[in-house]
């Protein structure tokens, strides 16, 4: 995919207004500030390395995030249709959770997560537009991000916290113990984890469905079955069988079967 000039700018204007009407108090001139810093960088962002994946263009990063954001709006309505409780949680730390789910694919502040693909090959064959910096330490995604926040100032509250380091869901390993217990004291005592994750994975999904289905339609390549193809009877399939048992005794009960 490739957004013009005029779609990075709408899509970063979008962006930010998401903080300026969800965020309150001290933290949204904090994430405004933040953002605004590293703007350059995050505009022309990509979501992920590798074609495959959801936003792997640039520009892929905003556009991803947007998304997930109306996407976790749009949920949060839906549950408390259905009766979830949603005062277990506010809408601002919805937005919040949204908007910095993936913040941690920024990389760090002096060195970006995702820099061009230097091997051609790669390029060609495995789809892989960028590669992982190796100039960067290793840490898992939701990690960095709420790493960035905490060192930029910018506090954020348990449940924003667990809705972040969760939002893959059980996709990633070390979000079982938060999502996968039988015992009621130990799940989540909001449903928010579970409407991050869901947003973030429909827009993923409605992603691939649009630019992936598309061509995969062409390739199938199961050819159409035999329309003279005929089933052997039944007694026929019996007799072989039969005739295959040496013992005759065994032979009797199975054909009395």
């Amino acid at each position: 995919m490739t957004l013009s000039a005029e779609q990075l700018q709408s899509n970063w204007k979008v962006f930010l207004n998401n903080i300026d009407i969800h965020i309150t108090g001290g933290r949204k001139d904090q994430l405004l500030d933040f953002y605004k810093k590293y703007e350059e960088r995050i505009i022309l962002m990509p979501a992920a390395h590798k074609k495959e994946y959801h936003g792997a263009f640039p520009g892929g990063y905003v556009a991803h995030v947007n998304k997930v954001v109306q996407a976790a709006l749009d949920l949060h309505a839906l549950w408390d249709t259905f009766g979830a409780d949603t005062t277990t949680y506010t809408k601002e730390e919805l937005v919040f959770a949204a908007i910095n789910h993936d913040l941690g694919k920024m990389g760090d502040s002096e060195n970006e997560a995702y820099v061009p693909q230097t091997d051609q090959w790669r390029k060609d064959k495995l789809g892989e537009d960028y590669m992982f910096n190796k100039s960067l330490a290793f840490c898992s995604v939701p990690d960095r991000g709420l790493f960035l926040l905490q060192q930029h100032g910018i506090s954020y509250t348990f449940n924003e916290m667990v809705a972040i380091k969760t939002h893959d869901g059980l996709y990633d390993d070390a979000n079982v113990k938060y999502l996968k217990t039988f015992m009621p004291e130990q799940k989540p005592r909001t449903c928010l984890p579970y409407i991050l994750h869901q947003a973030d994975l429909m827009c993923a999904r409605i992603e691939f469905e649009q630019e992936w289905l598309p061509k995969l339609k062409g390739e199938n390549n199961v050819e159409k079955q035999n329309s003279s193809f005929t089933l052997k009877s039944k007694q026929n399939v019996k007799s072989k069988a039969l005739n295959s048992v040496k013992s005759q005794g065994l032979k009797n009960m199975l054909d009395s079967l």
